[in-house]
Parts: C-alpha cells; structure tokens; sequence
C-alpha cells in the first residue's frame, strides 16, 4: 500500500480528484446542474478533508460516500462522456482504497442501474474489477450483486464485452477465493473452538463460517445450482446461465484452491454433496450413448454427448481427482471407473482422446496413482481401479490397431503438409515411406498388421500437457488427428512407468539406507529387518512391510496390461526414438519387478524384451515356454478381454543383418533388424545394470543373447569376449555397415556385462552361473551328433564371469568347472576346444591370482583350483588333453615353485596319458616331465619323487614314440642322481612323513600300506626307481630295453651303497632275479620272424633282424649286469644268510642263457660265468665273436687281460684279490673277503658248468636246416671255464668226473663250424695253426695233467685217461669226427654265402695233441697205470692210422709227425716193455707194432703225382729210418721179443729188400721212384740180421737163407722172361712196366752181391752162392737189350761178379766158396 499512501502521492489524489469534480462541474454546466453543485460542493469537501485531518486517506475513505456522490449522480446521468469521466474517478478512489462499504454498496447499485440500461459495459465490468480486488470491503450483498452484473454483462450481444465480462468472471470469482485464504491465514493462530458439525443438510448453515468464507461458500454453492440448471441461493438476478461457463468456473475454483475445500468441512461438504453428483449426472449421455448403435431402435432418443461440456465434465474429474481424491474416495472411484469405460471402442474418437488426456493427467502423478492402488486395488470387494487403468490403456491402444480408424484410409499427410502422391492404395502398401526419392523422410509411426498409426509429438515427458481438454472454446467435436490417441496412450504408459519405478526406487532406497543405518546403529548381524529385536527397527519393518505390500500391488496391478500395451507397441513401432521408450520402460519395470522379487512379472519383461531382440517367430524353447504361460491369463476388465498379442513378422524395420539361426535343424537365413539390435542393446543394458535383480531370469537373458550373438556370428576370443568372426558354414552372416559398426560396441558391452558379474551378490552369482550352465547344456545337446559350429556363447561367458570373480572363486569354482568338465567331454571338437580353453584359462588365472590369504598358506583351494586339471585326465579326446598339458606345461612355467601339495594332481595329470593317446599327446605330457625333472624336483614336497619316477617310467613305457622312451630312461638316471645328491635331506624328509603315516594308521587302526614295506621309506623309493627301470628292460622295443637295462645296473652300480643292507635282498630277489626271469621267458618265447626294417628308412643289421635276436641282446645285458652286481657287490651279498640260493638261482639263469639256441646269448652267458666265478678270459684279436658289438658293452672285458700264445699260457690266472677287483672298471673296492670257501658254490658251479658242456655239445638227432650247432667262440669260452674250475674243484675230482669232460671236450671239439662262420675261425687251410677252442681243450687237459702230477698216487690213475682223450684227438687227423648226423662238407668245397656246416682242419690239432701224448709219455712212460692200461699199444694203435694211410693222409705232415712221435714213442716205451717182457703185459702190443711197420712201410696209398725228387728221398729217407730203428732197437734184442714178432719183421725186410714197384713212373723217374736206398737198407738189415753170428737158433738162420733162395730165384725168373720178351719184340720197346722190373732186379742183384761180401763168410750158405753165380749166364744173355736203362744197370750188376773170377782151382765149388 506503501505506493498509494506516500505523501506524494496522496497530494496527488487530492489534486486529481479534485480535476475530475471540476471536469465533471464543467460537463454537466449546461445540462445537469444538479450534478454541477454537487461537484462544486464536492470540491470543497475535498479541501476541507484535506485541511483538517493528518490522516487524509482515512478521512476520505470515512466521507467516502458524500465524496462519491457527485460522480454517481455523474454516472446518473447516462451521458457517455459525463459517466467515463465518472467511473475513471470512481476507480481513482477504489485504486486508493478510500470507498467505505457504503459508499462501495452506492458505487454497486449506480453500476448495477448501468447495466441493465447497458452503458459503459466494458467500464463497468472495469469498475467491478477493481472495486473487488482493491479490497475486501465488498461482501455478502453487494458482492453477489456485483457478480451477477458480471454474469448479466457476460450474457449481452457483443462479443467483446462478453469475453471481457467471462474474464472478469473468472477473476472475480478468484478473488473471493483468495479472500478466503487471506482470512486463514490471518487466523491461523488463533485456535477456534471446534463447532459441532450441523447434523441438518441445510444449505444455508454457514454461520460457522467467517465472513470471506461464508461469501466463498455461498458463491460456490450458487455456481452449482446454476450448473445443475436450479436457481440461485445468493446470487440473485442472474438471468441466464450456461453450463460450459459454470463447469469452467467449478473447475478453476477447485483446481485453484484446493485448501480451502480440505480445511473446511462446510467447504468439503459441498464437494461431496453437490459436485460429485452433479459431475456423475452429467456424464450419463456420454456413458449411454454407443457409437454406431441405431436410434430408432431404442424406445427413448439417447442424449448425444456434447463436447464442450465432456470435455470440461472431464477437466472438473481431473481436478477432483487430483486435488480430493483424500476426501472424495468412493466418489473417485466411479470417476476413474468412467474415464476407463470412455476409452471404449464404441465411444467417438474424441471422447476416447480427451478420455486418454484425462488419464495422461493422472498418469504423471505417481503419488496419486499409489492412493488409488491402496484404496481400491488393495481392498477387498473393491474395482481394481489402477488395474482397470492400466489395462484400459492396453486395450485401448490394441483397438486402435484393429479397429481401423476412419483417419487411417486417408493418404498419410507427411510432414510437409503435402499429400504423398499416388493413389491411396500405394500408401497403403508401404505405409510410413513418403515418396521413394532421395529426400524421401520416415514419419515415426507405429504399423501393425496393416494399420499404419503415426506418433505425433504430444507432450513433453512428464507432463500431461493436453490439447483437446484444452480446446474450451470449441463447441463442436474436434477431428481428431490420426495417431493422436495413440500417442498421448503411449506417453500415458511411459508416464506411468517413470512415475511407479522412479517413485518406487526411491522409497526402496531410502528403507534400506535406514534398515542399513539402523542395522549399523544397533551393530547386530546385518539380518533382513524382519529378524531384528529392537523396537524401533520392528516398527521400521513394519512400516517398511507395509510401503512393500503397496508397492507390490502396485507392479502386479499393472504389469500384465503394461507388458500386452508395450510389447504391441515393440512390436509395431517403426521409430527409433519411439523403440528406444518403450524399451526402456520394459527394462525398469523388470528392473523393478526383480528388486521387489516378482518373478512372474519380471520374467515376462524380460522374456518382452528377448523376443524383441530376436527375429520373429524364432523358435527359442525358453521364451516360447514363458509366453505361453502368459497367454494363457488373458484378463478381464469388466468385460473386456486384453490379449497379449504376438509379435507380427510385417513390421517394416530396415534389415540390418543376416545371420544363421542357431538350431538343430540348418533352417536357411534368419534377419535382424535395427530393432532387434536395439532391443539387444537394452536387453545388454539391463543385464549390466540390473544382473543382481536378475535371478533366475538369467536364463532368458543369456540364451536370447547367445541366439544374438550367434546370428551376428561373434565368436569367443581370448578371455572369453565375443568379438565379430566369420560363421564357419552355411550362407555366411550378412551385416550392413549400419551394425558393423554397432557389433564391437555390443561385444564390448556384453564383456562388461560379465565383467560386472564381480559386482553381484553371491546368490545373483551363482544365478548367473547356473543359467550359463544350463544355456551350455542346450548347446551341447544341439551340437551332439553333428559337425555343425556350436554355440560357444555359454562356454566363453562362463570363463569371462569366472575370471573377474576370481576374488571369491571358491563359491562357483565346482559348478563352474564341474559344468566345464562336461563340455570338454562332448563329441563336438570345437565345442570341447573351448571348454577346455575356458577351464585352463580359469585354472591358469586362479592359481596366479593374488587371492587372500594367498595359495601358499590355503592349500585346500589351490588343490580346489587343481582338482578340474586332473578331472581333465578322464577324458579320452586327445585335443582336450593336449590343452590340459599345455596348461600343466604353463602353471610349471609360471607356477612351477609354488606348487606345493599341488604336484600329486600336476604330475598325476601327466602320468595319466596312455600309450593310444597319440604322439603329440606324448610328446607335450613329456615335456611337463622334463621341466619337472630338470627344474622342480628340489621343490615338491619328497613323497611326491615316488611318483615322478612312476611317471617317468609311464613315459618309457608308451610305444608311440621312441624318442620318449629313451629320454625318460635318460630322465630316470638324472632322478636316481638327485636321489643320490640329495639322499640325506630327502631321507630325513621321508622319515618324518612315514613317521606321520605310521601314526595316523595306527589311530585307525589299520596297516601302513606301501610298496616294499618294510623297507626304510628312502630305500623303498629307490626300489620303486629300480622296479620301474625293470619294467623298461623288458619293454617290447630293444632299443628302449638295452637303455633301460644299462640305466638300471648303472644306477645300481653307482647309488646302490645307500641302500640299507638288508633292502639288498629285496633288490637281489624282487628286482634282479624277477627280472630275469621275465626276460629269459620273454627271449624263449620270441618271434623268429625276420623283421624288414624297423619303420621309416631305418636299416636293420642282421643280427638284429628279428625279435628273438632283438631280445637276445636284452638277454645278455641282463644276465651281464646281474652278474656284476654279484662279483662287484659279493661283499654285501654273501652275509645275507640266503647267498647260496641266489648263487643257485643266478647259476640256473646262466645256464638256460647258456643252453638258449643263440650265440650271442650262450656265449655272453658263459661270460658272465667267468665273471662271477672272477675269472677273466683273455679275447685274441684273431677270434673276435661274430657278433654286433652290442655285447660287449656291459660284459665287461678286462683292461690287462693277457693274451696267450703259447700252449701253456692261455689263461692269465691272478690270485690277489686286490689285484682281480681293481680291473673292475674301476669300481670302488669292495671289502676284500676271501675266496669263496664255499665248496659247495664251485661245485654247484661245476655241475652248472657240466650241464651246459654235455647240453651244447650234445650232437642233434636230426638234422635239417634249423639245427642249432653251437658257435666257436662259445664252446672256446665255454672250455676256457674249466682251468679256473677245476682250481677250486681239484681235491675232489673224481674218475667220474674226468669221464664227463671228456666227454665234452670230445664233443666240443667235434663241433662243425657254418660256412659263413668258417672265415673268422679258420685260418686258411694251409696254415697249420689251432683255433682258440682247440687250444683251449688242449689247455684244460693240460692243466689237468698238471695237477695229476703233482697230485696224489690216486689221481695219477687218471693219466690213461689222459692218453685216450688224446689220442681221440691224434685220430681227428685222419678220421675226423662226425657231428651226429649232420653232413659236413669239407672246407675246400664249402661256399660261404651257404648255410652249410664246415669240419674243421683238425690236422693241426691232432699233431699237437700227438705231440702232447709224446710229450707225456716221455713223462709217464714207466708210471704203473701207463704200464697196466697198455697206453703203448694204444699209442701204437692210433699211430698206425695216419702211418697206414700216409699218402692217404689228409695232410702230410700227419704221416711224418706219427712217424718221428712212433720212433720217440719206441725209443721210449720198448726198453720198458723188454722190462716188462716177463708179465706179458706187453703182449699184445708187438704185433700191432708189426702191422703198423707193415703198413706204414708197404703203404697202399700211392705218393702222389706232383711229387718232386727230392720229396721222394726225404721220404725215403724216413722209410730207412724206420727200417734203422727195427735194426738198433728191435732186432738187437730178439730173445726178448716174441718170435712171431720176428717173423714178421724179417718177412718185411725180406719184402722191402726186393720190393717190387708200380708199373706207373715215367722214364726219367725210374732211378729214383725205386726205393734204391730203403731196398739197399733192407737187404743189409735183413742180410746183416740173417748172417749175424749170433742166430740163436737154426730156426732163424732158415728163415733168412729161406728168403734169399726166394729172392734170388725170383730174379732168375725175372731176366729170363724178359730176354724172351726182348727177343720176340724185335724193334719195338717193351712195356715200361717190364724195364723198371728188370732195371730194379738188376740193382737186386748187385746189392745182394755187396751184401753177401760184407758178412761173415760163415754165415752164408753154400747154396745161395751157387745161386748167385748161376745167375750170370742170364745176365750176360741180358747184353743184347736195346734199353740203355737197363744196359746200365746191367753194367753195375755184372761188375761184382770179376770177385768171382779166379782160375779154376782143383776142387773148383767148394774151394771157391772156402776162398771167398
């Protein structure tokens, strides 16, 4: 007021008031004195006013009426200039507030008589304005009179000052209003006395009221009555009345002052009692009335609703229900019941849209659509009016899809305003799309089984800005645009889901910071708020209960008709824009649903949004199966049936990419669109943001998500995230730029999806996990029986969620990789690829994981994280196994010393790969081991090497690759070398852990169960190391058992001093000897089958060439090893009490070598025989074995052995012992014991050694071509043996005994070598050189013959025994042996590529052996048992072979040796038998003596032919020698020889001397062919025997004089038969036979002749002389011969006779002979 009562301006009143007295004194001079004066006096009043009071306002507003009466009896009047001037003064004084309440009654009444003369109208209602709004002092009465003016005014013809006096209406009535709540306010302090409400419905009964109040009421009142078409309480006068206007007020009233009606209850009354009814009532035409129904039908015309009125009837609900839903509940209900029956299909468009915008108006009220669902929706017996809402709507918007609208036959206007061109039905096929052309623009519209619905831009989201409620001065029903409905229906369910989430969520945010505050406050267990004690959290619960019951009701009353309303929307919108809301509404409604628990809702969202983003009618089980659900509730609202309609497959969306559907059956292409791609978006952005609500409905997500993903063919990258990758069959996907570009923003969403799993609780989690697993499990079942790519959508996300979960990894570890495990067992191998890809990946990230407390010190999850790796091994695919050695190989390599209690699963891992597994299988495992091996065997824990060495000796074992093999074994020996190294910190650690073992188990009370118990826990590793190296040696490869054959007695050999001594017996019996025996029964049993090369271009030698010889060699390696295990170890072995046993064992595994039917192995087994009998055998460079140098690998062959030339030497024998075990290779020395005392070891060693002399040299039965004949070398080793034995054997060697060796070395020596042998053996045939194995009998009997000399009397009875063992031999030279009954050929015929038997050349050997009998029986010759065995004559025996033969012979040296070794024999053995004459034990020798001069002396066997002159004398020569000795030795002492024996000698002298020869030499050769000198030597030795003085007896003397007379007939007969023959041959030249006789008769003659000069004349017969000379008539007959030859001979013959020539003497015989 400050602005009106400053001084300024009240001077400025005074002075304006009193212008416009004197203005209107002037106007009204002339014609209305009255007023004049009246003015004048005014004037006056004004200055007196003035003058006397300070307070000049207060004074005029007191003379108010005397100063207004001029300018009324001015407005009196009625002149127009005069009643302006009037009322703009009148005004002035208002404006000042100077009127008093009578003066304003005046000022009302002048107006009031303007009106109805109808002056100044508009100054009037001016005038009115100002008077009531300057100040209350108008009221009651004059009030009222004031409005109905207004009303009146507002009624008048023109226009202008119509609308003016309906605004000034308007705020009149305003102004009441505000007075009320102006008075309030003043009087709010003041506490009433509560009146007691009047039971009585009078309408008057305001006196409760204050004056402002009760004017209010009173005008309110009277506005209803005059709607309802009654008269007026107040406002009396009123003329006319229209209802539009009346509502119009009703409505602004209580829209604007909504106080006023809730403070008081007179107030609140009314509402109730007049308004509501009076709405109700006005709203039955539109209720009745049904669009299209036929008039004439019904008995009463119904009432056509009028729009102008509805419309406002419409606004007045809104307000209603706004404002007092509180107080107006039943009320409210029917209103609300109204506005949905409104949106009928029957009712006319545009009651249906101005019903639509009344509901938008409650749709964006969140707090008043709560109330609703809390008063009626919540109690029972009640409309579901929120429901109904929400429902309405969804139908409403469904029949405007099928109920086509008359808007939608019309050409679609496009947004230019211009119509499309063409016809109306081209804008029909292709609703939306105007004009094809370049600048062709898509209307966002919703299209739906043909009907095309624009969507209009109605309103700005979140407010109810409506356009036909607005439309107040339209009295006709607008047109209503097509869409429009559509529209505003569309925002009004966008609304309404804002509203309901956003007020929703925030109370749920705010009940759980204040249970979280007070659950802190209290400090008890963060429980859920039901279950705590304290009062004032149970009242919180119970309000918190209550608020979630409404909010419950409120999502279930509404989300079935919001889910049919938004997915028909979905499905028909065509804008981005219009998609992208209603997607999101789906989304927070689902979002919502899961943070209140309702799962039916928020799956049916969810399943929405799913079968938007995939192409339609794609058969996915797991939405199909909800929406059925779904369909099958259609509901009812009062009548009406919602359906929830399918998606339809026409909407008109731009393709945006073309894909494969994922199913079992290959259904071609499926599209997607930009909507599908959108709802993906959404569907993404829900699962992100909401995932922990999600629960079960992960399982919607992700499978739709999987579908997606595959049509858009991405596929799982490292980590598991999608990235775009080509499909691998069928039409590859197609994609426009448009989603190429979309696609690594949706892969980079899906992966942070996943990634902000970490951020869930664990239940979502394992929600989460659960629903990728049982997604997994569809896919595998998909993929089963068939190539096709799989889905690998669940196996990627389930590695990406277990990645960034690993902080909490124990709570999904086992469904997780137990889900992991299946997969990798699928038959589908790139779905199985990936499920191992995920769960190393997994396994890989857990153990690297910095987790809390770290691994090291939470054993029981890294053996968790392991456990799936070891899981792996269970499955046979070798892919699988690959990746899951790949990862062992990786955690070695990053993980490798921290593994811990880990190793047991990581080496299990590797040693559960089997031999079928492939090589790269192997060959990976493999490389786990070798890492193991080489870099973490110091950090497991000890009891882990068991199994390293069970797992290295797998690897040996598998036959894939043997390269493997042979590495592990390499592998086994650096373990044993760690073992070694190591030994004391690894025995203690063993000890501990048996220590703890032992413990446990007898708390149970069971038996500690481990190999090799009782052995100490280290030793029994080592025996686990030595048994698993004995499996190697008997692998099926050879090459693979000799490795593992020298790793296991190296190892031995070199660790085996840790071993405790009594584990040696374990290792003597359950490693060495069981090893044996399975090797020997594995060689017998051998494949002979030549094998052709051992794979790929490998060349096999032939030795090699089968498995029986392959296994030879393990065979011997064995057997070698073995045996130096006992020589070197002997120390450590003989106390073990059970020593005689293992020898006895080891004895009988050499001899089966031994007796095995191949040479490498007897011949190796014999070598391990002298090595543990400690002998050594020297090996001649000349008689290297044939066989492969394999062997000689492990038979160790002594360093300084010596090698023996001579005879005597062939074994080097040392007797120390330190001497013997330093050529061990050098191995450490064992303790020196003594030699085995033990007899019985050696003799059990002798009849070893027995057993196998008499086996091999057995000679076969048959004999074809596989008899096996045992080889050189081996019989040479074998007979070397011997020596050394007999050593220790001597003092018992029986008779007996000596009988089995010869019959060995008899048979051993009979032994034929195979031709393709005999090279190496034989040294050609010429030589006369021994092989070793005759050597080496001629050794043993040597040796034996030794000891028997300095032995015992009774052993020397073995010397005859001796002799025939040799003699044997001496036969071989002529007759060699026969080898049962094989064929030999000879050595000359055999042929060396030829499998035939060879005899040796035993002409060397039996020389030497004659030399040994000699040099013997010079030794032995007078020894008794010589004596008593006739070992003479059986020396004589044997030597009559060869010396019968002698041409024969198959050498000639034979026939010469026997000769010189008989005449050393003779010179020896007859002095002892002329010594033993006398016992007639010499008997029988002398006519074998005889019979072997005989023979040897008149030999059957011609020389032969090659023979040259001088081999002939030499020969001849050893004839006279023999005849020389008969002459010195025998004939000297005839008395002491038998006289047969005589006989004999002295016939064959008799025979030599004229003995007559073969009629086959040449010419040139006859002089000496005759044995000139051996005849002359006979002669003399028989003339020289016969005319010795010393005949014993006449006998005798006969016997020689007989001879002679035979001899010299003889020639007689000779010459005269040849004269004859000479003589009838005339010229031709006698046969060369006769010549040489006649020639050698000759020389007869003239030998004779110096003969018989030579003896005692006495001596000589009377009668032979006379025969003599009676001989040279015949010779001088002879002369005539024309051979010089014989000339010659004759010539020599005739010249002794001249000592015949004397002159005759008188007795002239007997005389003669005297003198002679």
């Amino acid at each position: 007021m400050s602005g009106t009562s400053s001084p300024e301006a009240v001077k400025k009143l005074l002075e304006n008031m009193q212008g416009d007295l004197r203005g209107l004194s002037l106007e009204c001079r002339k014609k209305f004195p009255p007023v004049k004066e009246a003015a004048e006096s005014g004037i006056i009043k004004v200055k007196t006013i003035a003058a006397r009071n300070t307070d000049i306002l207060a004074a005029l507003k007191e003379n108010s009426s005397e100063v207004v009466q001029p300018f009324l009896m001015g407005c009196g009047t009625k002149e127009p200039k005069i009643t302006q001037l009037c009322l703009a003064a009148i005004q002035r004084l208002m404006s000042h507030e100077v009127v008093s309440e009578a003066a304003a009654g005046n000022i009302i009444n002048m107006l009031w008589q303007l009106m109805e003369n109808s002056l100044e109208e508009l100054k009037l209602l001016q005038t009115v304005l100002v008077l009531l709004t300057t100040n209350t002092v108008v009221h009651d009465e004059a009030l009222s009179k004031a409005i109905v003016l207004c009303f009146r005014l507002h009624f008048t013809k023109d226009n202008i000052t119509n609308n003016t006096a309906a605004a000034t209406v308007r705020q009149v009535v305003t102004v009441v209003f505000e007075r009320v709540v102006a008075e309030d306010e003043r009087y709010k302090d003041i506490i009433e006395q509560p009146v007691a409400v009047q039971g009585n419905s009078n309408r008057r009964s305001v006196s409760t009221l204050k004056p402002c109040a009760k004017d209010a009421y009173m005008l309110f009142q009277d506005l209803c009555q005059l709607v309802n078409a009654d008269a007026p309480y107040w406002l009396v006068g009123m003329t006319e009345m229209t209802r539009t206007f009346g509502l119009e007020l009703l409505e602004s009233v209580l829209n604007d002052f909504p106080q006023v009606f809730l403070q008081h209850q007179e107030f609140s009354f009314l509402l109730k009692e007049r308004v509501c009814p009076l709405v109700i009532k006005l709203f039955s035409p539109n209720i009745k009335f049904r669009q299209g129904s036929s008039t004439s039908s019904s008995p009463a015309p119904v009432e056509k609703p009028y729009f102008p009125i509805c419309m406002r009837l419409l606004r007045v609900v809104s307000v209603l229900i706004k404002q007092f839903y509180s107080l107006l509940v039943t009320e409210c209900e029917i209103f609300l019941s109204l506005l949905v029956k409104f949106l009928d299909a029957d009712k006319p468009q545009w009651l249906r849209a101005v019903a639509v915008e009344s509901i938008h108006r409650l749709c964006v009220q969140p707090q008043l659509l709560r109330s609703f669902c809390q008063s009626y929706d919540m109690k029972q017996h009640s409309t579901k009016v929120f429901r109904d809402i929400v429902n309405a709507l969804g139908s409403f918007i469904q029949s405007l899809f099928l109920v086509p609208s008359a808007g939608n036959t019309s050409v679609t206007p496009n947004q230019t305003g211009s119509n499309a061109s063409g016809s109306t039905g081209s804008a029909q096929t292709n609703p939306g799309v105007l004009g094809m052309g370049g600048g062709a623009t898509v209307l966002p519209a919703f299209e739906y089984r043909g009907t095309w619905i624009p969507i209009l831009n109605v309103t700005v989201q979140g407010s109810a800005k409506a356009t036909y409620l607005e439309m107040l001065d339209k009295v006709e029903p607008p047109t209503i645009p097509e869409g429009y409905a559509m529209s505003v229906a569309f925002h009004c369910l966008l609304d309404l889901v804002r509203g309901i989430t956003t007020m929703i969520e925030g109370e749920l945010g705010e009940a759980e910071t204040v249970s979280q505050s007070t659950t802190e406050t209290t400090s008890l267990p963060a429980l859920s708020s039901e279950h705590q004690d304290s009062q004032s959290i149970s009242d919180q619960s119970d309000k918190e209960l209550v608020s979630r019951a409404v909010w419950e009701e409120m999502v279930n009353a509404c989300w079935c008709g919001l889910l049919a309303a938004l997915s028909l929307l979905l499905d028909a919108s065509t804008d981005e824009a219009a998609t992208e809301n209603i997607l999101k509404a789906e989304l927070t409604m689902a979002a919502l649903c899961g943070r209140l628990g309702l799962v039916t809702s928020r799956d049916a969202f969810i399943t929405a949004i799913c079968k938007g983003s995939l192409p339609p009618h794609y058969a996915l089980t797991v939405l199909n199966s909800t929406t059925a659900a779904l369909s099958s509730k259609s509901y009812s609202i009062q009548g009406q049936n919602v359906q929830m309609i399918s998606p339809s497959s026409e909407s008109h969306q731009q393709v945006v990419a073309v894909g494969q559907p994922l199913a079992l059956q290959p259904q071609g292409t499926v599209m997607l669109t930009s909507k599908n791609i959108q709802c993906m978006r959404t569907l993404l952005n829900l699962a992100h943001c909401h995932g922990a609500v999600l629960g079960t409905s992960w399982q919607l997500v992700l499978a739709t998500l999987q579908h997606l993903v595959w049509i858009l063919g991405l596929k799982p990258g490292v980590g598991g995230a999608l990235k775009p990758g080509r499909a691998v069959e069928g039409p590859s996907t197609v994609l426009t730029t448009a989603v190429m570009t979309d696609l690594p923003v949706i892969s980079n969403i899906l992966s942070r999806l996943f990634e902000s799993s970490q951020y869930l609780d664990d239940v979502s989690l394992h929600h989460l996990i659960n629903a990728l697993c049982s997604l997994s499990l569809e896919a595998m079942d998909m993929a089963y029986g068939n190539n096709k790519e799989p889905s690998l959508f669940a196996v990627a996300k389930l590695l990406e969620t277990g990645l960034v979960n690993m902080h909490r990894i124990e709570i999904l570890w086992r469904p997780l990789t137990g889900h992991l495990l299946e997969v990798c067992q699928h038959p589908n191998s790139r779905m199985r690829e990936w499920g191992a890809e995920a769960l190393t990946s997994l396994i890989k990230a857990g153990l690297t994981f910095s987790h809390d407390p770290p691994l090291s010190q939470n054993q029981r999850l890294q053996l968790l994280l392991l456990n799936p790796l070891k899981e792996l091994s269970n499955i046979s695919h070798p892919d699988i196994r690959i990746k899951q050695l790949e990862c062992v190989l990786q955690i070695l390599q990053s993980q490798g010393d921290s593994l811990g209690p880990g190793w047991p699963l990581v080496l299990g891992v590797m040693g559960a790969i089997r031999s079928d597994q492939g090589e790269s299988l192997i060959r990976t495992a493999f490389q786990c081991l070798q890492l193991v091996v080489t870099d973490f065997l110091p950090t497991m824990p000890c009891t882990c090497l068991q199994i390293v060495v069970e797992v290295a000796g797998s690897f040996g074992l598998h036959n894939q690759e043997l390269n493997i093999s042979l590495t592990s074994i390499g592998l086994l020996w650096n373990i044993s070398d760690y073992f070694f190294q190591r030994g004391e910190i690894i025995e203690k650690e063993l000890n501990k852990e048996e220590a703890v073992l032992q413990k446990q188990a007898e708390e149970k009370g069971v038996v500690l169960n481990r190999p090799f118990h009782p052995a100490p826990p280290f030793d029994c590793l080592w025996l686990c190391l030595y048994a698993k190296l004995g499996e190697l040696c008997v692998d099926p490869r050879p090459a693979v058992r000799k490795s593992a054959g020298q790793t296991l007695f190296s190892t031995i050999g070199a660790h085996g001093t840790l071993l405790q001594h009594s584990t040696w017996h374990t290792v003597i019996w359950k490693v060495l000897f069981h090893l044996l025996d399975r090797v020997r029964e594995s060689s017998t049993t051998a494949d002979k089958e030549k094998i052709e090369s051992g794979g790929g271009n490998i060349l096999i030698h032939h030795s090699r060439d089968t498995a029986e010889k392959q296994w030879a060699e393990t065979w011997v390696l064995t057997l070698a090893g073995v045996a130096r295990i006992f020589n070197t170890r002997r120390y450590l072995l003989q106390p073990l009490g059970d020593f005689s046993q293992a020898w006895d064992v080891l004895l009988d595994h050499i001899q089966s070598a031994a007796l095995s039917k191949n040479n490498e192995v007897s011949l190796a087994a014999l070598k391990s025989f002298q090595e543990i009998l400690q002998i050594v055998s020297p090996v001649r460079d000349s008689e290297k074995p044939d066989t492969p140098p394999a062997i000689n690998v492990s038979v160790p062959v002594v360093v300084g052995a010596t090698t023996a030339t001579s005879l005597g030497r062939s074994f080097m024998r040392t007797d120390s012992i330190g001497e013997r075990m330093g050529r061990y290779n050098g191995a450490e020395l064992p303790v020196v014991t003594d030699e085995i005392e033990d007899l019985n070891l050696w003799w059990a060693a002798w009849n070893s050694w027995y057993r196998i002399g008499s086996e091999s040299t057995k000679p076969p039965i048959t004999c074809d071509k596989l008899t096996f004949i045992p080889s050189q070398p081996f019989l040479t080793a074998l007979i070397q043996i011997f020596p050394a034995l007999y050593q220790h054997i001597k003092t018992g060697f029986s008779m007996d005994d000596l009988q089995k060796l010869g019959i060995i070395l008899h048979g051993a020596v009979s032994v034929p070598i195979s031709s393709d042998a005999s090279p190496f053996i034989l040294p050609s045939y010429t030589e006369a050189v021994l092989t070793s194995l005759q050597e080496a009998v001629l050794t043993a009997l040597d040796v034996l013959q030794k000891a028997i000399c300095v032995g015992s009397e009774n052993m020397q009875i073995m010397y005859p025994a001796i002799f025939d063992q040799l003699l044997a031999f001496v036969e071989f030279s002529c007759k060699p042996p026969q080898y049962g009954q094989l064929e030999t050929k000879h050595i000359a015929n055999a042929k060396y590529n030829q499998a035939e038997w060879v005899a040796l050349n035993y002409v060397p050997f039996a020389e030497r052996s004659l030399e040994v009998v000699v040099d013997l029986y010079q030794k032995t010759a007078c020894h008794k048992a010589v004596v008593n065995e006739k070992v003479l004559q059986n020396i004589i025996k044997t030597l009559r072979i060869p010396l019968s033969l002698k041409y024969s012979c198959p050498s000639e040296s034979t026939w010469k040796l026997a000769v010189s070794s008989l005449l050393k024999v003779l010179s020896i053995g007859l002095p002892v038998a002329r010594q033993h004459a006398s016992s007639g034990k010499f008997d029988s020798m002398w006519p074998e003596l005889a019979n072997t001069f005989e023979d040897f002396l008149f030999t059957k066997s011609a020389p032969p032919d090659n023979l040259s002159i001088q081999e002939f004398q030499k020969n001849e020569s050893i004839d006279v020698e023999v005849v020389q000795l008969i002459s010195t030795e025998i004939l000297p002492y005839a008395n002491f020889i038998p006289k047969e024996f005589v006989g004999q000698i002295m016939t064959m002298l008799n025979k030599g001397s004229i003995h007559s020869q073969s009629s086959s030499f040449t010419e040139a050769e006859i002089d000496i062919r005759l044995r000139e000198e051996f005849s002359k030597v006979c002669f003399e030795t028989l003339l020289q025997f016969s005319f010795s003085n010393k005949v014993t007896t006449p006998q005798e003397g006969y016997i020689s004089r007989m001879a002679l007379s035979v001899l010299l007939k003889r020639s007689q007969d000779v010459l005269h038969r040849y004269i004859e023959d000479e003589r009838l041959s005339g010229k031709c030249p006698l046969p060369r036979q006769q010549v040489t006789e006649i020639i050698f008769v000759l020389k007869a003659v003239s030998t004779l002749i110096d003969s018989l000069k030579k003896t005692q004349p006495e001596n000589v017969d009377a009668n032979t002389w006379a025969q003599v000379i009676a001989l040279y008539p015949t010779l001088v007959e002879c002369i005539t011969c024309s051979s010089s030859e014989v000339c010659s001979a004759l010539k020599e013959a005739l010249v002794p006779f001249k000592d015949f020539m004397h002159p005759p003497a008188s007795k002239v015989f007997p005389e003669c002979i005297q003198h002679i």
